[in-house]
């Protein structure tokens, strides 16, 4: 039976096609979660008054992949130890989040978060919440690097520490 993963870690392009890449993952969307504005548009998002992350939603085959291997993509896709910002992306609709779909994922992403920090000297930051209604992004958002023959939209980012 397949699960859902949630994630946010700065701009979704880059995410979703690091997502896309791995197998056991059998469906990506992009769009926008933990904010209080039904059915946001981009545009809603990066006024900085709703609340919503930019997310990945992961459908993936826990048979083929675990919650923990997606856990570690994340990690490495983003900087969480950046508050509300990644590189030149600055605002709370880029912040470091996990969503989590039920009580093994929350222990799964407590876990992982600890490890990471004590592989590193700055506080992480990325926030573990209960997972809220995830509203699709715009079209022209999903698959975004794909469709323009690229793997990534900015520079690997060096974490701080």
């Amino acid at each position: 039976m397949e699960k859902k993963a949630t994630l946010g870690a700065g701009c979704f392009w880059g995410v979703e096609a690091a997502f896309r890449q791995m197998e056991g993952v059998t469906a990506t969307r992009v769009g926008y979660s933990g904010g209080t504005l039904e059915n946001p548009t981009y545009e809603d998002v990066c006024s900085h008054t709703t609340g919503h992350a930019e997310v990945v939603e992961v459908t993936y085959d826990p048979g083929r992949v675990s919650y923990e291997q997606l856990l570690d993509v994340f990690w490495r896709k983003h900087d969480p130890t950046q508050l509300n910002r990644q590189g030149w992306d600055i605002g709370d609709n880029y912040r470091s989040v996990i969503f989590v779909h039920d009580d093994e994922q929350r222990e799964a992403a407590l876990r992982s978060k600890a490890h990471e920090q004590s592989s590193g000297a700055a506080p992480i930051v990325t926030q573990i919440e209960p997972a809220q209604t995830f509203y699709e992004a715009e079209d022209y958002h999903q698959q975004y690097l794909e469709k323009r023959g690229r793997s990534s939209c900015t520079a690997t980012l060096a974490r701080a520490g």
